[in-house]
């Protein structure tokens, strides 16, 4: 990676840290969880995507409610100093998994991990989710169980089978 997109990928992570540790406070009061920030160019310009859930599903009216919000305060700090879309939304089913407790909470779902590096030679294993032991991710995948350190996973998200 050259200089320039290592700065780039620098900011784009402080830039994500600031608008998470902005925003959880906000949708924690509402009853809610902040599960993913996203920050990317995309087509239209640069979108600032903030995933929230509570129990039972977030509707229409509470996405709406946290944009507000969200909205208001990151005019105030300016923290983005160009233009952006804003877009507050459920995670879906293929949510993210990001915190510790959350491979806790999906223990018995399936799920897609994807790995910073190699693990056995593989970047990424799908499988059912068995909870944590100490600092790694418990994961039955076909060859049996399989033990991955959780900051060796870059990506992590639930994986339906039959959705429809």
């Amino acid at each position: 990676m050259g200089r320039s997109a290592h700065f780039f990928v620098m900011e784009r992570e402080k830039l994500i840290q600031e608008v998470w540790d902005l925003a959880e406070p906000v949708v924690l009061a509402r009853g809610m969880e902040l599960v993913e920030v996203e920050w990317q160019r995309e087509r239209r310009g640069w979108v600032l995507r903030l995933y929230i859930d509570k129990p039972g599903g977030v509707t229409l009216g509470d996405c709406v409610r946290i944009s507000e919000v969200v909205g208001d305060l990151l005019d105030a700090r300016d923290l983005i100093h160009h233009s952006y879309h804003l877009e507050v939304s459920s995670p879906g089913l293929e949510r993210p998994l990001r915190k510790k407790e959350d491979f806790e909470r999906f223990a018995g779902d399936r799920v897609r991990i994807e790995l910073r590096e190699p693990l056995s030679g593989r970047k990424s294993f799908t499988g059912t989710l068995k909870g944590l032991s100490g600092e790694s991710v418990v994961l039955e995948v076909a060859e049996g169980e399989v033990l991955i350190p959780y900051q060796a996973i870059k990506k992590a998200r639930l994986k339906p089978e039959n959705i429809f």
